[in-house]
């Protein structure tokens, strides 16, 4: 029984772009690759139906990242906010408690 040959996505690709190219026919490329002329038509179809899609992830991706970036900066804004209220009360003598007089203590 013969061993199935197994082509790398390189080379996979190659056989597509020469079969898009239209160069040479489906069966001599085929035949000088050892693949079924069948394959080489999946392989090409496949390929022009995912053509468009690697551009449309990409901007996908870039949507996803930009409104993560938004995220995260709308989350530091209101980190930065909590704390200045924080270090505004503790400068601050809370209750009266120091009767007029700052304490001796300041956080910057």
């Amino acid at each position: 029984m013969r061993k199935r040959k197994r082509l790398s996505a390189i080379q996979k690709a190659q056989i597509v772009l020469d079969a898009i190219r239209e160069d040479k026919s489906v069966a001599q490329i085929a035949a000088e690759n050892s693949v079924h002329p069948n394959q080489i038509h999946k392989w090409k179809k496949q390929a022009l139906e995912d053509f468009a899609q690697l551009f449309e992830d990409d901007r996908k991706g870039e949507r996803a990242r930009e409104a993560e970036h938004e995220k995260q900066v709308n989350e530091l804004y209101a980190e930065i906010g909590r704390l200045s209220a924080q270090l505004s009360w503790l400068n601050t003598c809370p209750g009266g408690r120091c009767q007029g007089k700052k304490s001796g203590f300041k956080f910057e």
